[in-house]
């Protein structure tokens, strides 16, 4: 049963040097007609699919923000119009410092938002100008204070480390003043250079000095100590909340459940069935005004690949996975499938057993794609 969606937003009003999600630069796009159009892929998606009452509810880009009022109030109508709330609900929108401004704050939380990701990065203006943001480290606290003026209190927002020309002890003062703000939740990922990025052209020109895999450790290690010592959970590789203020909609991923992805270049998982918008705004709006539907790509998975994913999904939370729901779902057991891989994962330190779970040790943490990479056949 469907229970989250994710909206894909793609507009942006800068590229930022190490993104490769879907995106393009705002200015003379088609906004209008691409927020029509994602009104009549959730109706068609509701009607083909049945499911309309949603827990948690994700809008990610590109910049969900960089519409303007106007358009981000017909955008939120769609959404409410489309779905219906299940009580309680996780209302999540993504929002960049540069371009919020308390009226489409007040918009939002009077359409329900109950969640706010911003995408911080880094609290240094030298680095967030060597990264390509757009906006300052003064704008992180304005949106903040306005923010929670208005009454929003979940909090998230988003840290890098890893990034060219980042020393250990900048991200250090960027952990303590993300402390210092008091958000519920932080998500630090490590850079990752993509194909079709800055980054990535500059690499191959030898343009792009990065920390070594050593400073990069030492990143990760003072990230999980600082945040654990400061009351923040750590529930997945990469994020950190206070109790009870961990992101159920991306639990929604780890867990291997069920979701709609609505918008240019969204991916979906119902029935078994992984699918693929089309990316190209186009090419989008294109496919839904012919069939209805935009996807590029269905790809049914196997029961075996089913399981693999329940496993390397699963194996990124803390508290890893269940055995018995894996039998319960698959009515198979774990050790008869993974027995020996599970095994040798836990006599290299990097899997352990509690109780009715497996999980990374802490060692396996820092190796996790190791681990992932025994599941896949």
């Amino acid at each position: 049963m469907v229970q989250s969606v994710y909206l894909h937003i793609p507009f942006c009003e800068k590229i930022c040097y190490y993104c490769d999600f879907n995106k393009v630069f705002i200015k003379n796009q088609p906004v209008d007609e691409y927020l029509q159009t994602m009104a009549t892929e959730m109706k068609n998606t509701i009607e083909r699919f049945c499911d309309k009452r949603m827990k948690t509810i994700y809008v990610g880009g590109g910049t969900p923000t960089s519409l303007n009022v106007k358009q981000l109030e017909v955008f939120l109508h769609s959404i409410r119009s489309h779905f219906i709330f299940a009580d309680p609900f996780e209302f999540t929108f993504e929002a960049n410092p540069s371009n919020v401004n308390e009226e489409k704050l007040r918009l939002l939380k009077d359409f329900g938002v109950n969640r706010l990701s911003i995408g911080v990065q880094a609290f240094q203006q030298s680095l967030l100008e060597r990264i390509g943001r757009d906006h300052t480290e003064k704008e992180i606290y304005t949106m903040i204070e306005t923010a929670r003026k208005i009454g929003f209190d979940n909090i998230s927002i988003d840290l890098m480390f890893g990034l060219p020309s980042q020393t250990v002890n900048m991200f250090e003062e960027s952990l303590q003043k993300a402390i210092e703000l008091n958000v519920e939740h932080i998500s630090a990922y490590s850079l990752q250079v993509e194909p079709k990025t800055i980054f990535y052209n500059e690499m191959k020109k030898g343009l792009l000095k990065l920390p070594s895999e050593d400073v990069e450790a030492e990143m990760f290690r003072l990230l999980i100590d600082r945040l654990t010592n400061h009351h923040f959970i750590h529930y997945e590789i990469s994020n950190f909340a206070k109790p009870g203020k961990e992101s159920k909609h991306n639990l929604t991923y780890w867990n291997n459940d069920e979701y709609y992805g609505i918008g240019a270049g969204a991916h979906s998982y119902v029935s078994g069935i992984r699918r693929r918008n089309a990316g190209p705004l186009k090419h989008y709006m294109k496919r839904i005004q012919e069939t209805g539907f935009p996807y590029m790509e269905e790809i049914h998975l196997s029961e075996r690949e089913q399981m693999e994913e329940e496993l390397f999904l699963g194996l990124r939370k803390r508290d890893g996975v269940s055995i018995s729901k894996f039998e319960q779902k698959f009515n198979k057991r774990m050790d008869e499938i993974y027995g020996e891989v599970i095994e040798d994962l836990i006599s290299k330190g990097l899997l352990e057993r509690k109780g009715d779970r497996i999980r990374l040790t802490d060692q396996g943490v820092f190796l996790g794609n190791e681990v992932f990479q025994a599941f896949l056949q």
